[in-house]
Parts: C-alpha cells; structure tokens; sequence
C-alpha cells in the first residue's frame, strides 16, 4: 500500500481535520465541490434524485444515509426512523453501518433496529450491511446472523472483505443464513489478520469469489478493479456487479450492454466529509 494511502485514511478518521477545511474560507463548499462526485446530496431528497436517475439508466441502487461511531441509542433509533421512511420512498435496496446503530454499545439493540428495517422491507428487497474495521468484524457478524435467525434472512445483505483471513469463515456463515454478500476488496488498513494489499488480496477475492459461486450463494461483485471483475465475469458468468456513484460510470454503461445486473450505491447525509477522504485515499493505487 501506497504511503500517501495510508496517510488519506488515516486522516480520514480525523475529526480535527475536517473542523479546520469547513473553517477557512469557502473550505467546506470547495470540500463539497469534490466530494459531490461521490455523494448524492446532504439531504434524503437530493439522493432519492439520484436514486431514480440511477434507475432510469437501467441500474439498480442502494441508498445510504451517512453515518458512525454512533454511541447514543436514542440517535440510533432516530436513524432507524430515517430509514424506515427511505422504505417506503423508494425501491430501491437500503444499507448502513452498523456503528451507525450503536452496536458498539448496544449490540442487542442494534439487532432489533435492523430487524425492524428489515421487517418494513418485502422478502428479496435487501438492508446491506457495510464492512467496517476488523474490531466490529465480530459483532456485525453476530448481528446479522441473529437477525436472519428471526426469518429475515432474505432481507438481509452484508459486505465481505477478501482481505481479511477469516473471510472463508464469514462467506459460509452468511451464505447458509440465506444473507446475500457483496464481495469487496476492504478498504480499511488492518493491523493483523489481513492479506497485504495487492496481489495477496486480489488472489483472495478470485478464491472467494469461486467459494461463493460453489456454493449457489445469492452475491454480487463489488470492485472497481477492471482486471479482477473481468476475471471473475470471464470465470463465473454474469454475476452481478455494485459500483460506488461517481466512479467509472461508463463501466456500468457497458455492463448493462452486456446484459449484467448493476446496482450503484448512492450514498448521502451531512456527515459526508470522512467518505469523501475515503474515496481519495481509495485512489491512491486502488
């Protein structure tokens, strides 16, 4: 990994950071300029636009309201709220992060704010549960796992990272629950238990992505590595693929040209400034 890659997520995560860009002059809206790119809006309006847009253009979406680290139930059932609206204005799939929910805090609160999502949403519509750092690898496992258990199993997506070493594990618990999984390199830097970013990963995801298709799982290939879809499209047949708004739009074009189910996740919100640091680092190398 790049050194200037590693450097971008870290300050990806650094709240001192974005108060001094949205302090200085005209910082946060040259910020926002940039990071628009990416984002769909900072309101639920503004990124229900973009959802029909993306439906419009032969593409499926999953729309996600920004959002971590959250460590008050009361804010994670407001949030619950915000999507059970989303539910109902749209058809498109739903995602968040669990932190989002405060399953740091609350881990059995948390499975009863996704079960009611979930409950909201008709079977095979999708709540897509993203990857966060491996410290919370466990519990959304768990979350997710518990949730299904309540016959929710075919509402449920969650995100499997090929660079984590225990992802076989994951991908067999996920797919026997009847969760669909979005395969995807991971993004975050890990201090152990990860395959080093590059080759190591990329065979990773090639071994996962077989392991998936082996087991007739419901899944989808989440990368934005040209060479590596391909592989898997040439290998597998047309396995569906999501893509993050904003990158490489033309490759979604050309998918549904060739007939491959695509899905764009169309994320918005106010907290919009550590993703969009993301998405920079992301592309240092990525």
């Amino acid at each position: 990994m790049r050194w200037d890659r590693a450097v971008l997520f870290k300050l990806a995560t650094n709240d001192r950071l974005e108060q001094v860009v949205k302090g200085l002059p005209g910082g946060e809206e040259q910020a926002w300029r940039a990071a628009s790119r990416y984002v769909a809006g900072r309101t639920r309006d503004e990124a229900l636009q973009v959802v029909e847009a993306q439906l419009a253009l032969g593409h499926e979406a999953s729309i996600d309201l920004f959002g971590e680290l959250s460590t008050d139930p009361d804010d994670a059932d407001r949030v619950v709220d915000e999507y059970l609206e989303l539910a109902k204005l749209t058809t498109a799939w739903l995602s968040l992060d669990l932190s989002h929910l405060a399953v740091d805090v609350d881990p059995m609160g948390a499975a009863g704010r996704v079960a009611r999502i979930a409950l909201a949403l008709p079977a095979g519509r999708r709540l897509q549960i993203g990857a966060e750092d491996t410290g919370r690898t466990d519990r959304i496992r768990e979350c997710v796992l518990e949730v299904a258990s309540r016959g929710l199993g075919d509402r449920l997506g969650a995100t499997v990272q090929a660079n984590l070493e225990r992802s076989p594990d994951d991908i067999d618990a996920l797919a026997e629950a009847g969760v669909q999984i979005r395969l995807v390199k991971g993004a975050y830097v890990e201090r152990s238990g990860a395959h080093a970013y590059g080759e190591p990963t990329d065979v990773a995801y090639l071994r996962l992505a077989h392991q998936l298709a082996e087991r007739g799982a419901d899944w989808s290939l989440a990368t934005h590595d040209g060479r590596l879809r391909e592989a898997v499209l040439l290998a597998l047949g047309k396995v569906p693929v999501e893509q993050l708004l904003g990158i490489r739009p033309d490759v979604l074009a050309d998918l549904r040209e060739r007939d491959i189910a695509t899905r764009v996740y169309v994320p918005y919100g106010p907290a919009w400034f550590r993703y969009w640091l993301r998405r920079v680092a992301e592309s240092r190398g990525a």
